[in-house]
């Protein structure tokens, strides 16, 4: 095996992905009764807040319900402006004030837990009322402080963290849609699809 692939490997056998698989259990719980989860991250981390939206909104494996996620750099408009009026510290606290409820969920996700754009947006969401969630490197960072749980990936290497937390976030889904599936039906429309073929 490449040592690339060993490290991966390893890594993956010291992450705690259980406490992933709660986090995914209580979303399962939370967003069909109208709760909302927010994500952020910068570079490859956004692409994964995005990709974790994604799949809540739309769906992971099985049919169920539309789940309210929103990333928060993925509407261009509103980071450009706020980053024009109030700085890029703002990007996305000024966007967790504007949509998050008490009771809902923020996921932060940063390789190195020190993006102030990313801790604002934590200390943002515990002001008003939110749980906050990390995902990040090993190090110790102001990130971690500023949530209310986290993980971290045990490797020094951010492209490793990179595809360790990829991992998490379909774990992290799936046990969103094993939730969903023992508490809340799924669509009448998902049934009309199975049967004439189109789903």
């Amino acid at each position: 095996m490449h040592a690339r692939l060993r490290e991966l490997r390893s890594v993956l056998d010291r992450v705690d992905a259980d406490r992933v698989e709660q986090w995914g259990r209580r979303l399962g719980r939370e967003l069909p009764r109208g709760r909302r989860l927010l994500a952020c991250g910068n570079g490859g981390s956004a692409a994964e807040a995005q990709h974790l939206t994604a799949e809540l909104t739309g769906r992971f494996r099985g049919e169920r319900v539309p789940l309210s996620a929103i990333a928060l750099h993925a509407d261009t408009s509103s980071v450009t402006a706020i980053a024009n009026d109030y700085g890029y510290r703002e990007v996305f606290a000024r966007q967790v004030r504007a949509h998050g409820r008490p009771g809902d969920i923020l996921v932060c996700l940063s390789t190195s837990g020190a993006s102030e754009n990313i801790v604002a947006a934590a200390a943002a969401a515990r002001e008003i009322g939110m749980t906050t969630w990390a995902l990040t490197g090993e190090a110790p960072s102001a990130l971690l402080a500023a949530c209310d749980d986290a993980v971290r990936v045990p490797s020094a290497d951010s492209a490793t963290v990179q595809e360790v937390h990829l991992s998490l976030i379909h774990l992290l889904c799936a046990a969103v849609d094993d939730t969903c599936a023992a508490a809340v039906p799924a669509p009448a429309h998902a049934a009309r699809l199975a049967e004439d073929g189109s789903a």
